[in-house]
């Protein structure tokens, strides 16, 4: 408990610009599932406290996902909301039962490539869908992701074409507010001075002057002014009962319905899968470089989704979005996904009228931001110099996100990703001496001739449980081809997670094109 509030400062900054970015997101997606915008809340507010408290990871930020959107619109339609929250309930306990099957360890298997391409894709996605609420055509929810497709969409008109047909109904407020929002964001990352003042995050800055912007349209330039539907919308209620009647309890008696067991196994599975991938993607954009249990994570998922159900709120996973954010606005520990949490929980109780003045324009373009950092040009240049089997499997999981849906997009990338490890006929990743160690002796880890990214969890559990204060070598001297995902393992475990244990690395024939440095004597080994 000590270590939670050792960065409490910071974690304040980051959970306060979470939140602001969490808002809409659990209201949007709330709405585009047929269901109440206070279910939303409820999810990201349990996602937030109870979930951020019980993961051990120190980014992850979770809330109602919209790749859930399509299952659960059509749930609630089959079997009304009160089945369908057994179902979210029966999902919390399958996914109880995988952690503690350690089916988390699934994740350890998804390859460096696949993952920036999914991170890439989810950004593309993210400006895609916050471009048209940036100049004021807002007919689509916030938060609604889950029509991906950049060529098709359900009137057969396609993303380009929808933009286009947005610019009819631009709002010449809308585009300044989010004009001068950008301006802010890429102030404060830009110029020095701001870069400096750490205790005012960019978006909370952005939010006020969004409003006070709206406030001076009303008094100055009525035709300007941003209402309605272009701003926050939060359920609004006059007493203690009207807001305890927004609570709902299942339908047990569903129980025996085989639709509602149907629902919930698959509600588990398409969580389960969509928080694995944020968190192997939230672990590898960590600048700390930490490690999170997956297993303990499905368990944490597992509890959150039972108490949601049980109060009536949407199915969650962590997310990516809200991770990033999390990340960007510099989180250190859990703490801000947790406070996070109790600020959703304390605006719709005390301030909800306050937060409905928000432009949306504000916060599409923190998303956009938050997109284009995801998807920026160096990434590409960087998998691309990368070599063909990183870049590959890195533009078909883009294509296929964009172009598809998340998980789709994630199995083409593995498609592919295994085909090069077959056609480079993968062996026995390495070998570790077993032998009793004592105290002060060296501890030797020999990479075979061979090493894929499918040997990356038995290599990453054998790192993680390296006594303290070791002294470890990796030798490479026999390895011909060692994969990029396990360079970046050994590089992070000897450039940062080693020194939290006090551990001293000695690197051995590996390539100078690796760059890994030794942290024996931080040089490059060759």
């Amino acid at each position: 408990m000590k270590n939670l509030f050792s960065d409490i400062k910071t974690d304040a900054i980051s959970g306060l610009v979470v939140f602001l970015v969490a808002l809409p997101l659990c209201l949007g997606i709330a709405v585009a599932s047929g269901a109440s915008p206070f279910s939303g809340i409820i999810t990201g507010v349990i996602g937030g406290i109870v979930v951020g408290y019980l993961s051990n990871s120190n980014v992850s930020v979770s809330g109602p996902a919209a790749g859930l959107i399509a299952i659960v619109l059509v749930a609630i339609t089959d079997l009304g909301f009160e089945a369908f929250i057994l179902a979210v309930v029966l999902a919390g306990v399958f996914q109880l039962l995988l952690g503690f099957a350690k089916a988390g360890s699934f994740s350890n298997y998804i390859p460096f490539g696949v993952i920036e391409g999914m991170l890439t894709g989810i950004g593309i996605i993210i400006i895609k869908k916050e471009l048209p609420h940036a100049i004021g055509y807002d007919n689509e929810y916030e938060g609604d992701f889950f029509n991906y497709s950049l060529t098709d969409n359900a009137d057969g008109g396609g993303f380009f074409n929808e933009l286009i047909h947005s610019l009819n109904f631009a709002h010449t407020g809308i585009i300044i507010v989010t004009l001068i929002s950008i301006a802010i964001i890429v102030a404060f990352n830009k110029v020095s001075i701001l870069k400096k003042i750490r205790a005012i995050p960019a978006a909370l800055v952005v939010v006020i002057m969004g409003m006070i912007v709206n406030e001076l349209f009303h008094v100055f330039v009525p035709n300007f002014s941003i209402e309605g539907k272009h701003l926050v919308v939060l359920p609004v209620t006059g007493s203690v009962n009207e807001f305890i009647g927004q609570f709902t309890l299942p339908d047990f008696t569903a129980i025996s319905d085989p639709r509602v067991w149907i629902c919930a196994a698959t509600i588990a599975a398409v969580a389960s899968i969509e928080t694995l991938l944020c968190i192997e993607a939230g672990d590898k954009l960590d600048p700390y470089k930490r490690y999170t249990s997956t297993n303990k994570e499905l368990k944490a998922q597992g509890v959150g989704n039972i108490l949601a159900g049980m109060l009536g709120g949407l199915p969650m996973t962590s997310v990516i979005v809200r991770t990033t954010a999390n990340i960007t606005a510099g989180a250190k520990t859990k703490l801000s996904a947790i406070i996070h949490g109790f600020l959703l929980l304390l605006t719709v109780i005390l301030i909800p009228t306050l937060l409905n003045k928000i432009p949306m324009a504000c916060l599409a373009a923190i998303l956009i931001m938050i997109g284009f950092k995801l998807a920026s040009p160096e990434v590409f240049k960087r998998m691309w110099r990368s070599g063909k089997f990183q870049f590959i499997p890195f533009i078909v999981t883009v294509g296929g996100v964009v172009g598809l849906d998340l998980l789709k997009g994630v199995g083409l990338g593995l498609v592919v990703s295994i085909f090069f490890i077959l056609y480079r006929n993968m062996k026995v990743a390495y070998f570790f001496k077993k032998e009793q160690h004592k105290t002060n002796e060296d501890i030797h880890i020999h990479l075979a001739q061979e090493v894929s990214f499918l040997n990356k969890a038995a290599i990453k559990q054998t790192l993680a449980h390296l006594p303290k204060n070791s002294h470890v070598i990796i030798d490479a001297s026999n390895s011909i081809y060692i994969d990029y995902d396990i360079i970046e393992l050994i590089k992070n475990f000897t450039n940062h997670t080693s020194k939290n244990k006090n551990i001293t690395v000695e690197l051995r024939g590996f390539k100078s094109s690796y760059k890994i440095q030794n942290s024996v004597d931080n040089n490059n080994v060759s």
